[in-house]
């Protein structure tokens, strides 16, 4: 990955994470534990779904399985 993907990566997580915050309860981060609970419920209801999809663009060519002695 070049210094400048890294960079665009960098800056659309920056974008994401104002508005994932914008869009959860802050008061109700009293511990490290709700704070992780939040970011994870956060990411599997709005990112991780998305994450696949430059995956299912080009489907990987299945190797034939070889002969077993």
């Amino acid at each position: 990955m070049t210094p400048e993907q890294q960079q665009a990566i960098k800056t659309h997580l920056d974008a994401i994470s104002v508005i994932l915050y914008d869009n959860s309860n802050p008061d109700a981060f009293q511990t490290l534990e709700d704070i992780e609970l939040a970011v994870r419920d956060q990411v599997l209801t709005h990112v991780t779904p998305h994450i696949g999809f430059f995956l299912s663009a080009q489907q990987p060519v299945q190797k034939p399985e070889e002969s077993r002695p």
